[in-house]
């Protein structure tokens, strides 16, 4: 199972503490959608901002996030691949 949560309200004239859970959910933009696993700590979050947020379970699994590797070490790599190529 999976949670779909949408931001439906600005978080403007929020407390710090319902704005760093709104970030903590994964919400940037007014309108945007996380899909996030069906947990007691995730429904926890989204009662607590209950008032700003929608959420509904969707059937199937939440996707997993793919890691990246911080941006320097992205760029070296691609810098030490394009001078193996010359």
């Amino acid at each position: 199972m999976a949670l779909k949560v949408k931001l439906v309200k600005s978080v403007a004239g929020s407390n710090n503490e319902q704005r760093a859970t709104i970030t903590g959910l994964g919400l940037r933009k007014l309108g945007q959608e996380r899909v996030l696993e069906d947990t007691p700590s995730i429904r926890g979050m989204v009662n607590k901002v209950r008032h700003l947020v929608t959420a509904e379970t969707v059937s199937g699994d939440a996707p997993k996030r793919q890691r990246m590797k911080p941006r320097r070490v992205r760029a070296r790599a691609a810098r030490l691949a394009h001078e193996q190529q010359q």
